[in-house]
């Protein structure tokens, strides 16, 4: 009972979002793991050394998932873990004044307890495969006897389910069935005609021997050149490809909006309007214009140039646009549909009135975090609103802000990072979540039920716990059957977070639904019930680079019978080129019969002609940055089975470990540091001491290369002429070859079987 009281006290000082994290992942987001961070400044390291010892002795989560672990071991090991983190903030003040230690930093105790358990990393990786689909029931009943007594937690959602969806008190006021269009208006006569995008591309009808030629005749291809996109890829079944141009002005009004977008647009865009842009053309950047001039053909796209800092919002701002133009669109027609139906004969035949799907979802969008939902929802918001005059009623807006927005309290102080990473980050970064939202004319309905939602915003993990897995009792994924475009937006965090998500939700999208969910079939379009509704989809993929795993599902999971489009530029020049410090490059090839090979190719050619040039004690300082984490694993083993000199740090590494891993590390106690891809994404850690770098394979994003290269400049003790970079690559590493050095270096690095030897300056 002592135990289950102090946990329950302990839970009442968590945050809201806190006891989330806690009810569904039993751990808290790596973005939010409190290091030890001192300033540089010594006259406050002190003062801030202990305000940071205090909150270490305070633990909340540590202490709770000790009162909720009733085996012998697991308690000596949290035991464990807090004299660990104790000794690594006394070391920081040693660190300190030996004028060593960089924010972060800390020692602990002796090396063989310095890093995280083998057993207790590999768990750590199966439970975020799994990703928060399993929680501890103690836990659970404190949170249920939590909310007995009265505590908010309103803002957590249950987990596996939907149930929070259920905002009954609005449920015929947004109903498409019960409503009618309040005044035919001009628009929806505009909708009709046969120039109108949206009905060209919806009522189309397919026949089989179409379908059957989509499904096993390969695709066409053609290229064009545009001002600002660049180099376009246009591929198609079908169609004979169109020569499709791209507009240099566009007028608002040819572009078949729905009415009150034409006048809301041009204001809710102005901030990204600059001088340049030509009078006539006052509504879209050229980035813009022309990522509409495909999205309103309803083809299919493929960006992989999405900048958080640059163009970002731009990119935001054109699919919000383009989405909420196909919601009024296609409920217009239902509504005048209604009316009609209302309005007729007995008797009448009521077949050309087929207008919807099978289930109300229309537009299914995928964001990293809370903070990327917010901005959309604000987005569709102001493009609702015509003028002040006339504000739109927006149903649970209190509680939407209370859930997605962020608290600058929860913000870690004094924190230096890339501006990339603070444009990442910015807000509120919880990637669980999903909301159903529900527009009719003029007022907008926030968390609605799936059923009863026009767009869903969610994350890959949010949407997976609600599809489930074969064999669970409780799963639903029949409310994706008649998603009509899908936009998965900065696709390569995924890669960061889990991609097993989204492969999952793209199996389980267009599919015919278990239940009827009350559908009128007399109102379902035919390419609905034949089963087609994939051949209808538009989808739009962005991303911030080119990698073979989003093209995958680019190339395999897009059947648009319109066609698809694709960005692919090459790179010129490379990040290499902003390495600053004067280093010797060494690029060398192994050779792989296929791609599935490679990765058991790269691990033999490392161990036989890699390491061995290190092993020596004159090589000492080394990091190895490794992208995968089940290479990392493989490397650590192997390293644990040689018992050679190292220490490692991977994104699931305590905050103890990390500490005394940097330290040991910078101060030449251990010759190799295993570094992960996902840990530097995650935290963009400054690693002292480095002299040798090797990378095991190229990194996924290509900015990372020059980043890791600079931080040998972070330790400047006069040995820059002993500074190595050795790069592992293959013939399948080509397009993550050519973000870094460029494309003309790619294709004679390609060709040769030697390796490459660069030198980069720092001017390049």
């Amino acid at each position: 009972m002592g135990k289950r009281r102090a946990g329950r006290e302990l839970l009442r000082s968590l945050s809201k979002k806190q006891k989330k994290h806690l009810r569904e992942f039993g751990e808290e987001h790596p973005f939010y793991d409190n290091f030890s961070f001192q300033s540089e400044d010594s006259d406050k390291s002190s003062a801030e050394s202990d305000s940071e010892t205090e909150v270490e002795q305070v633990s909340g989560y540590h202490k709770l998932l000790a009162t909720l672990k009733t085996s012998p071991e697991s308690e000596s090991e949290e035991e464990e873990d807090e004299s660990e983190s104790e000794e690594a903030e006394e070391s920081e003040a040693e660190m300190d004044s030996e004028g060593s230690q960089e924010p972060g930093e800390g020692e602990g105790g002796e090396e063989d307890k310095n890093d995280v358990p083998e057993e207790e990393e590999g768990s750590l990786e199966r439970f975020a495969s799994q990703h928060g689909r399993e929680s501890t029931d103690t836990a659970e009943q404190m949170l249920s006897q939590e909310q007995a007594d009265g505590t908010d937690t309103s803002c957590a959602p249950r987990h596996g389910g939907i149930e929070e969806f259920t905002d009954v008190k609005h449920e015929s006021e947004f109903s498409l069935e019960t409503n009618f269009m309040e005044e035919e208006s001009e628009d929806c006569n505009a909708d009709r005609r046969d120039s109108n995008p949206f009905k060209q591309h919806m009522d189309k009808e397919l026949e089989e021997k179409e379908i059957e030629k989509m499904s096993t005749l390969p695709k066409t291809s053609s290229q064009s050149q545009w001002p600002r996109l660049g180099r376009l890829i246009f591929s198609s079944t079908l169609e004979k490809h169109k020569t499709l141009k791209a507009d240099k002005e566009v007028d608002v009004k040819q572009l078949h909006l729905h009415k009150p977008l034409e006048s809301t647009w041009p204001k809710v865009n102005k901030q990204f309007l600059s001088v340049v842009d030509k009078p006539a053309d006052s509504s879209f950047t050229s980035l813009q214009r022309e990522l509409f001039c495909i999205m309103n053909s309803y083809r299919d796209l493929f960006y992989p140039e999405r900048n958080a800092l640059t163009n970002g919002e731009e990119i935001r701002h054109a699919y919000c646009l383009h989405a909420l133009n196909h919601v009024l669109k296609a409920n217009a027609q239902v509504l005048s549909n209604n009316a009609k139906r209302r309005d007729r004969k007995p008797g009448t035949d009521t077949d050309e009135h087929r207008d919807q799907g099978l289930t109300r979802p229309k537009v299914l969008m995928i964001v990293p975090f809370r903070e990327c939902a917010l901005r959309i929802v604000h987005i569709i918001i102001s493009l609702l609103e015509v003028n002040d005059k006339k504000k739109i009623d927006v149903s649970n807006k209190k509680r939407f802000k209370g859930e997605f927005g962020s608290d600058p309290e929860e913000k870690p102080p004094n924190l230096k990072r890339p501006e990339d990473y603070e444009a990442v980050f910015a807000g509120n970064i919880d990637d669980h979540f999903r909301i159903g939202v529900a527009i009719l004319q003029r007022s907008m309905r926030l968390y609605a039920p799936f059923y009863s939602s026009d767009i869903i915003i969610a994350s890959p993990l949010g949407i997976r716990t609600v599809i489930g897995a074969e064999g669970e009792k409780k799963r639903d994924f029949d409310f994706l059957s008649s998603i009509e475009i899908l936009i998965i937006d900065q696709a390569d965090i995924y890669l960061m977070q889990n991609w097993e998500h989204v492969l999952h939700l793209m199996k389980h999208i267009n599919l015919l639904p278990l239940d009827s969910h009350g559908v009128d079939f007399s109102r379902v379009r035919m390419l609905n019930l034949n089963n087609w509704s994939k051949y209808y989809r538009q989808t739009l993929l962005f991303s911030a680079l080119q990698d073979p795993q989003i093209n995958s599902v680019f190339n395999k999971h897009c059947f648009n019978y319109v066609g698809q489009v694709a960005v692919r530029n090459v790179p010129l020049t490379g990040s290499i080129s902003h390495v600053v410090v004067q280093l010797p490059h060494v690029f060398r090839r192994l050779e792989a019969d296929s791609i599935t090979s490679v990765i058991d190719a790269r691990f033999q050619f490392f161990i036989d002609k890699v390491l061995p040039e290190y092993r020596d004690a004159i090589m000492s300082h080394t990091l190895i940055y490794v992208p995968s984490y089940f290479d990392y694993v493989r490397l650590r083993n192997y390293f644990k089975k040689e018992d050679l000199n190292f220490t490692h740090i991977c994104e699931y590494t305590k905050k103890a470990a990390v500490c005394r891993a940097r330290r040991f590390f910078l101060k030449g106690e251990k010759q190799f540091l295993l570094f992960t891809e996902r840990f530097h994404f995650y935290k963009r850690y400054t690693i002292k001491g480095i002299r040798n770098l090797i990378f095991y394979e190229l990194p996924t994003y290509s900015h990372f290369y020059s980043e890791i290269c600079n931080m040998l400049k972070a330790t400047d003790s006069g040995v820059d002429a002993t500074w190595t970079c050795t790069v592992l690559y293959s013939k399948y590493d080509a397009q993550k070859l050519a973000a870094v050095v460029g494309i003309d270096r790619t294709a004679q690095m390609l060709q040769s079987k030697k390796n490459v030897h660069l030198f980069v300056t720092g001017e390049n």
